[in-house]
């Protein structure tokens, strides 16, 4: 493909940023990509290992001569970058995002921006466990979705741009109202890893079933909640602060669910407990059906393999 942005500039280099990173060169899709972040440590590896052509120590320094700008910070800390960014904004740069949370980072970011700077929310629904400048992979949006939820008066051509970037770094795109991200979000993410985060606490504070025995005999279940158990602590603990109303909104059904189901196991209703499971089997089958992941033995996963949990 050829260049879409003469200058890429990514804010905060950990996972997302580092994969942006290697699908742009793969394809061919930014004439130069600058990168930075708050730790000193973090700027080293990454120019260590060349993940960026140039890395600066502030984020105003970074945005200089940028036409696309990708704020990859914990949600939390939108705001203060886009504040320290703004006066070093390019006219007609566009600044996205790869947070989790969509209102809360329109709230954030939006009143800081200049006139004449695009501003177009997104987020790439890709991820793994792990974190840092090391682990980004050109590979983790191929066949994945990014969401875009431009706000209103968004320039369509500048839409139309960004479209571009992502499809050209594997994704598939689709745009969305941003209230509507984030209650889709909550069902499919955030809730289910609020999920994971309290069963593997409750296995460490359940003292009659000892550390070595969790680990030595974990099931496949548990073994995926501790993988997404495993994520980024400073992003998760933002995600659930800025989307406190959508995740209590889907946390309050998914209690009422689990009474329900409490309820058939203690009166021995097999026939509930066993159409429930039919129904939510089909989701499964699904989801691979959509492509988003496999049925091959043990979900396709191998020690060669990178496992991709989610967003």
């Amino acid at each position: 493909m050829s260049v879409i942005y003469t200058r890429v500039a990514l804010i905060g280099l950990g996972l997302i940023a580092g994969s942006m990173a290697h699908a742009m060169r793969r394809a061919g899709l930014a004439g130069e990509i600058v990168g930075t972040a708050r730790s000193a440590e973090t700027r080293a590896v990454a120019a260590e290992i060349g993940l960026c052509d140039r890395i600066t120590e502030t984020a105003a320094e970074a945005v200089e001569g940028a036409d696309l700008v990708v704020l990859c910070v914990p949600v939390g800390a939108m705001g203060a970058v886009a504040a320290e960014i703004a006066p070093h904004l390019a006219p007609g740069a566009t600044v996205t995002d790869v947070g989790s949370v969509k209102r809360d980072v329109i709230e954030q970011v939006g009143p800081h921006l200049p006139d004449g700077v695009h501003f177009i929310p997104g987020h790439p629904l890709a991820g793994t466990e792990h974190s840092g400048p090391r682990s980004g992979f050109a590979e983790l949006f191929d066949n994945r979705y990014t969401l875009l939820t431009p706000v209103e008066g968004t320039d369509p051509a500048a839409t139309a741009r960004l479209r571009a970037l992502w499809e050209g770094c594997g994704a598939n795109v689709e745009e969305m109202d941003a209230d509507h991200h984030d209650l889709v979000l909550a069902v499919t993410s955030h809730t289910p890893h609020l999920i994971a985060y309290t069963m593997v606490g409750v296995a460490d504070d359940l003292r009659r079933v000892t550390d070595s025995e969790v680990i030595k005999y974990s099931a496949a279940g548990f073994r995926d909640f501790t993988r997404i158990a495993a994520s980024d602590p400073t992003m998760w603990r933002d995600v659930f602060l800025t989307n406190k109303d959508a995740t209590l909104e889907i946390l309050g059904r998914f209690t009422e669910e689990l009474f329900a189901l409490q309820r058939a196991i203690r009166r021995g209703d097999g026939d509930h407990l066993h159409a429930y499971f039919t129904r939510t089997r089909a989701i499964r089958r699904g989801i691979i059906e959509a492509g988003q992941d496999t049925d091959a033995p043990n979900f396709g996963r191998t020690p060669s393999k990178r496992e991709v949990p989610g967003a």
